[in-house]
């Protein structure tokens, strides 16, 4: 038998579908935007473009640097991405399924560490990286996005990997393997679903990671692909050629909207597991 809809349900539709649209709407209007010309966006921001201007995107790419952005990208969010996970997955696995003195007082030190806003170790960190000749570098930004712990990750692996059976560790020991075998072996493939929630947010935190290249990037053939968009809208106080800026914009949004899309599933599923089973 079906379920009867009720007008609470409408109600609720209908909220969801007006916030979505809010998120969406700003979207569409960029793109269409930027298949316009000058002359047709000064004329009606509204209207439709008369010819479609593909040739927009080429000049974006090409006045914007948008390649050399992408390549810094791919590089800083490759790295950060491989060593952060890595390190959290080992973090996760020592503080929930290893017992040693001292583990709740850890455990006590990342939980506080939530309630302290992050702009409050700026200043100390960026001191640190200048005394270490790492600023300008995006080396120095993947050391200091790799090493720096995320306690949100930290919990939603750590819930996942507490509830998987004590009895797998333990018959692996009985076979004569070592810690790190079991580690990898046993915990790493349970814990996947984990890992691949955790690398997914990750990644999209790190893409769209703005403060953290614009303070410590002054080189522009450095610059990733926020901070170069960044440079490319201040540029439009002498030009206005905001037709290409839009196309540099939703050439900018797209990986992250298409790597949401692909793995939108995975997103939801591992989230949520996470949730319940921690």
């Amino acid at each position: 038998m079906a379920e009867r809809r009720t007008a609470v349900d409408f109600i609720w539709w209908g909220i969801l579908i007006a916030f979505s649209i809010t998120i969406l709407f700003p979207i569409m209007w960029i793109l269409y935007e930027s298949l316009k010309t000058n002359r047709e966006f000064f004329q009606d921001v509204w209207s439709l473009p008369e010819v479609w201007m593909w040739s927009n995107y080429v000049k974006a790419w090409d006045k914007f640097h948008v390649g050399s952005a992408a390549l810094n990208t791919a590089y800083y969010v490759g790295l950060s991405l491989i060593i952060s996970v890595s390190l959290t997955t080992m973090n996760a696995y020592a503080l929930t399924r290893i017992t040693f003195k001292g583990r709740k007082l850890i455990w006590g030190i990342i939980m506080l560490s939530l309630f302290l806003p992050g702009l409050t170790a700026l200043i100390p960190q960026y001191v640190l990286m200048r005394e270490l000749n790492l600023t300008n570098s995006l080396t120095g930004l993947i050391i200091l996005d790799s090493f720096g712990e995320s306690a949100f990750y930290l919990m939603l692996l750590g819930g996942f990997m507490q509830s998987l059976p004590k009895e797998l560790e333990e018959s692996g020991f009985m076979d004569g393997a070592s810690l790190y075998r079991v580690f990898l072996q046993i915990i790493v493939p349970l814990a996947l679903p984990g890992i691949v929630t955790v690398a997914i947010f990750k990644f999209l935190e790190l893409y769209n990671n703005f403060l953290g290249p614009f303070i410590y990037l002054s080189d522009q053939s450095k610059y990733t692909m926020a901070v170069n968009m960044y440079h490319a809208n201040s540029m439009m106080q002498y030009s206005a050629d905001w037709v290409t800026l839009f196309a540099g914009v939703m050439i900018t949004l797209a990986p992250s909207v298409v790597f949401y899309m692909l793995f939108q599933r995975s997103i939801m599923e591992g989230a949520t597991l996470g949730a319940v089973k921690g």
